[in-house]
Protein backbone atom coordinates (compact mmCIF):
# COMPACT_ATOMS: atom_id res chain seq x y z
CA UNK A 1 0.00 0.00 0.00
CA UNK A 2 1.70 3.42 -1.17
CA UNK A 3 1.97 6.18 1.67
CA UNK A 4 -0.95 8.26 0.43
CA UNK A 5 -3.22 5.50 0.57
CA UNK A 6 -2.06 4.49 4.02
CA UNK A 7 -2.62 8.47 4.75
CA UNK A 8 -6.02 8.11 3.65
CA UNK A 9 -7.25 5.14 5.41
CA UNK A 10 -5.48 6.95 8.61
CA UNK A 11 -8.13 9.84 7.74
CA UNK A 12 -10.90 7.48 7.48
CA UNK A 13 -10.72 5.97 10.61
CA UNK A 14 -9.77 9.27 11.96
CA UNK A 15 -12.89 10.99 11.39
CA UNK A 16 -15.03 7.53 11.56
CA UNK A 17 -13.63 7.61 15.50
CA UNK A 18 -14.32 11.44 15.99
CA UNK A 19 -18.16 10.94 14.23
CA UNK A 20 -18.69 8.10 16.83
CA UNK A 21 -18.01 5.78 14.48
CA UNK A 22 -16.36 1.93 14.49
CA UNK A 23 -13.96 1.97 17.65
CA UNK A 24 -10.24 1.04 16.98
CA UNK A 25 -10.27 -2.60 17.58
CA UNK A 26 -7.99 -3.86 21.05
CA UNK A 27 -4.92 -5.69 20.28
CA UNK A 28 -5.51 -9.02 19.21
CA UNK A 29 -8.68 -8.09 17.13
CA UNK A 30 -9.12 -6.73 14.15
CA UNK A 31 -6.04 -5.04 11.27
CA UNK A 32 -3.35 -3.74 13.17
CA UNK A 33 -2.94 -0.41 10.66
CA UNK A 34 -0.28 1.22 13.25
CA UNK A 35 1.67 -1.87 12.99
CA UNK A 36 1.72 -2.01 9.24
CA UNK A 37 2.74 1.70 8.87
CA UNK A 38 5.26 0.89 11.12
CA UNK A 39 6.84 -2.10 9.46
CA UNK A 40 6.18 0.21 5.65
CA UNK A 41 8.62 2.66 7.28
CA UNK A 42 11.11 0.12 8.77
CA UNK A 43 11.50 -1.20 5.45
CA UNK A 44 12.20 1.75 3.70
CA UNK A 45 14.64 2.78 6.36
CA UNK A 46 16.28 -1.01 6.15
CA UNK A 47 15.83 -1.10 9.60
CA UNK A 48 16.13 -5.23 10.10
CA UNK A 49 15.80 -5.38 13.79
CA UNK A 50 12.60 -3.67 13.19
CA UNK A 51 11.07 -0.68 15.57
CA UNK A 52 8.69 0.21 18.35
CA UNK A 53 6.09 2.79 18.37
CA UNK A 54 4.02 4.49 21.08
CA UNK A 55 1.11 6.96 20.58
CA UNK A 56 -1.95 7.91 21.97
CA UNK A 57 -4.27 10.73 22.20
CA UNK A 58 -5.81 11.43 25.72
CA UNK A 59 -8.45 13.52 27.36
CA UNK A 60 -7.90 14.11 30.95
CA UNK A 61 -10.90 14.07 33.17
CA UNK A 62 -9.94 17.90 34.30
CA UNK A 63 -10.43 18.47 30.25
CA UNK A 64 -6.98 18.51 29.40
CA UNK A 65 -5.89 16.54 26.02
CA UNK A 66 -2.48 15.29 24.55
CA UNK A 67 -1.29 13.52 21.79
CA UNK A 68 2.03 12.27 21.56
CA UNK A 69 4.10 9.33 19.94
CA UNK A 70 7.69 8.20 19.94
CA UNK A 71 9.31 5.58 17.61
CA UNK A 72 12.81 4.19 18.10
CA UNK A 73 14.57 1.43 16.19
CA UNK A 74 15.13 -1.87 18.06
CA UNK A 75 18.83 -1.67 17.65
CA UNK A 76 19.33 1.45 19.44
CA UNK A 77 17.39 0.11 22.66
CA UNK A 78 18.93 -3.05 22.19
CA UNK A 79 22.11 -1.69 22.53
CA UNK A 80 21.59 1.46 24.38
CA UNK A 81 22.65 1.72 28.67
CA UNK A 82 19.05 0.01 30.22
CA UNK A 83 20.21 1.18 33.80
CA UNK A 84 19.66 4.57 32.38
CA UNK A 85 15.78 3.49 33.36
CA UNK A 86 16.08 2.36 36.37
CA UNK A 87 14.99 5.67 38.55
CA UNK A 88 12.00 6.11 36.37
CA UNK A 89 10.85 2.45 36.61
CA UNK A 90 11.87 2.72 40.52
CA UNK A 91 9.62 5.90 41.00
CA UNK A 92 6.72 3.75 39.70
CA UNK A 93 7.60 0.84 41.57
CA UNK A 94 5.49 2.38 44.54
CA UNK A 95 1.47 2.17 44.98
CA UNK A 96 1.48 5.16 46.89
CA UNK A 97 3.06 7.03 44.28
CA UNK A 98 1.53 5.29 42.08
CA UNK A 99 -2.03 6.47 43.72
CA UNK A 100 -0.33 10.10 43.64
CA UNK A 101 0.34 10.13 40.18
CA UNK A 102 -3.38 8.99 39.14
CA UNK A 103 -4.84 11.81 41.97
CA UNK A 104 -2.82 14.22 39.89
CA UNK A 105 -3.61 13.07 37.02
CA UNK A 106 -7.32 13.06 37.83
CA UNK A 107 -7.38 16.43 38.88
CA UNK A 108 -5.99 16.68 42.58
CA UNK A 109 -2.78 18.96 41.76
CA UNK A 110 -1.59 20.68 45.20
CA UNK A 111 0.15 18.78 48.32
CA UNK A 112 -3.04 19.71 50.35
CA UNK A 113 -5.53 18.18 48.35
CA UNK A 114 -3.25 14.72 48.34
CA UNK A 115 -2.60 15.04 51.69
CA UNK A 116 -7.05 15.18 52.32
CA UNK A 117 -6.89 11.29 50.97
CA UNK A 118 -6.62 8.46 53.10
CA UNK A 119 -3.93 5.38 52.92
CA UNK A 120 -1.88 7.72 51.75
CA UNK A 121 0.74 8.71 54.33
CA UNK A 122 1.95 11.58 56.61
CA UNK A 123 2.10 14.93 54.84
CA UNK A 124 6.48 14.38 55.35
CA UNK A 125 5.87 10.68 53.31
CA UNK A 126 3.35 12.56 50.68
CA UNK A 127 6.27 14.89 49.78
CA UNK A 128 9.05 12.44 49.90
CA UNK A 129 6.71 10.26 47.38
CA UNK A 130 6.65 13.46 45.31
CA UNK A 131 10.25 14.33 45.23
CA UNK A 132 11.08 10.98 44.05
CA UNK A 133 8.26 11.66 41.16
CA UNK A 134 9.72 15.05 39.92
CA UNK A 135 13.33 13.57 40.33
CA UNK A 136 12.56 10.95 37.88
CA UNK A 137 10.62 13.45 35.86
CA UNK A 138 7.08 12.25 36.10
CA UNK A 139 5.78 15.30 37.98
CA UNK A 140 6.61 18.65 37.89
CA UNK A 141 5.90 21.71 40.39
CA UNK A 142 3.58 24.27 38.72
CA UNK A 143 4.04 27.14 41.45
CA UNK A 144 3.75 26.19 45.11
CA UNK A 145 2.54 23.20 46.11
CA UNK A 146 1.16 22.39 42.95
CA UNK A 147 1.89 19.13 40.71
CA UNK A 148 1.49 18.28 37.41
CA UNK A 149 2.48 15.36 35.25
CA UNK A 150 4.36 17.03 32.02
CA UNK A 151 2.40 17.01 28.92
CA UNK A 152 4.97 14.71 27.51
CA UNK A 153 4.64 12.17 29.98
CA UNK A 154 0.89 11.49 30.35
CA UNK A 155 0.70 8.82 27.56
CA UNK A 156 4.20 7.38 28.47
CA UNK A 157 2.43 6.80 31.71
CA UNK A 158 -0.24 5.26 30.68
CA UNK A 159 1.78 2.99 27.98
CA UNK A 160 3.53 2.28 30.94
CA UNK A 161 0.91 1.24 33.01
CA UNK A 162 -0.55 -0.62 29.99
CA UNK A 163 2.93 -2.68 30.11
CA UNK A 164 2.35 -4.03 33.51
CA UNK A 165 -1.00 -5.21 33.02
CA UNK A 166 -0.72 -9.25 32.90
Amino acid sequence: MELEERVAELERRMAALESGGRPVPPVGEGDFWALEGLKAQLAQMGAAAGGVLFTGAVRLPTGEQYEWQYGTLAGEQLDGDWTEAAESFAALGHPVRLRLLREIVGGRRTAAELAELEEIGTTGQIYHHLRQLTGAGWLHTAGRGRYEVPPGRVVPLLVALATARP
